[in-house]
Order: C-alpha cells, then sequence, then structure tokens
C-alpha cells in the first residue's frame, strides 16, 4: 500500500484497484491502521457521500528508500524477482 501511495495511487479506489486486489475490508483495516502509525493521512475530496484521499505523511515518505532497498536486495538474492 505503501508502495502505491508512493506511485500515486490516493483515492480507496485506486488503491482497491492495484494488483494485489486486497479486500475490502482488509484495505479499510490497514488504512487506519497506517494513519494510526502516523504514516498516512486523509482529507477529504467529496462531501456527499464522503470520500477521500490518502497521502504519505514525512514518516510514511522516508519508507521509500527501505522500499527501494528491498527490491534491490530482491533482484540480487531472488532470481526472477520482476519490479513493476
Amino acid at each position: 500500500m505503501v508502495r502505491d501511495l508512493l506511485r500515486g495511487n490516493v483515492t480507496y479506489g485506486e488503491l482497491q484497484n492495484s494488483l494485489e486486489g486486497i479486500p475490502t475490508n482488509i484495505l479499510a483495516d490497514r488504512l487506519k491502521r497506517l494513519e494510526e502509525a502516523g504514516l498516512i493521512a486523509k482529507s477529504a475530496y467529496q462531501e456527499h457521500p464522503v470520500r477521500y484521499a490518502y497521502e504519505l505523511t514525512e514518516k510514511g515518505k522516508a519508507l521509500r528508500d527501505v522500499l527501494r532497498a528491498l527490491v534491490r536486495w530482491g533482484k540480487k538474492h531472488i532470481p526472477g524477482t520482476r519490479t513493476l
């Protein structure tokens, strides 16, 4: 999910349509947990019905280098590792 937010997917629908195909109940729970951890913030972009856009906080954006390191490690040590 952090990867998707780094790529610019900001709405619930965009996150739901990511390659993982996360069920809606799990997606909602993950968004709530990320917000509680201070990794994302949400803001309403529509009032009726209320819909939110999500963005990484500075704390969340700091994970970019961690994710890049995991990709590099995977490419080096796990044959067939691909990046999207």
